[in-house]
């Protein structure tokens, strides 16, 4: 029986790699001259530093630009509160998503369910695995998940005929 899995994951290379050349930035711009702004990466998090808010959300914003430019998606970044350290330094800790939460899990199944398609849906932990007799339904599935479920950036992986 055809199926393909529905995740969320980051390409955590890629993410590496925008980091990198978000770091490299920051340190050659005039603005940043002197200052002590930079990003750090433990695991799926990333830590931002900087002298000050403005200064942060100017830190944020070459990040992110880094991270469209190698096409990762934004919608797998999720900021936490701004904390201050030190004198009147800030920094700001962003976790990136990985898997698909049980509430959205339920949602896609729940679209699929609704959409009176001839596949099964099915949650296999953070991934939420389809299945059908024909390739062209799965096919359909695909398109109605990738239309209705805007608020996660969503992969298909693991199709097998």
């Amino acid at each position: 029986m055809p199926s393909f899995d529905v995740v969320s994951e980051a390409n955590m290379v890629e993410v590496r790699n925008a980091l990198d050349q978000a770091n490299k930035e920051i340190s050659t711009r005039f603005d940043f001259k002197g200052s002590d702004a930079r990003v750090e990466q433990k695991e799926r998090e990333l830590t931002a530093f900087a002298d000050s808010d403005f200064q942060l959300s100017q830190v944020r914003e070459v990040l992110t630009s880094k991270l469209v430019k190698r096409s990762v998606d934004v919608r797998f970044l999720d900021l936490g509160k701004i904390e201050k350290i030190g004198g009147d330094k800030v920094k700001q800790v962003i976790k990136i998503r990985n898997g698909i939460e049980s509430d959205a899990a339920k949602k896609i199944v729940r679209t699929i369910k609704d959409s009176k398609m001839k596949v099964q849906a099915s949650i296999q932990g953070e991934a939420v695995r389809i299945a059908g007799a024909k390739r062209d339904d799965l096919q359909a599935a695909m398109a109605l998940l990738r239309k209705e479920v805007s608020e996660l950036p969503l992969e298909f992986n693991n199709f097998r005929d």
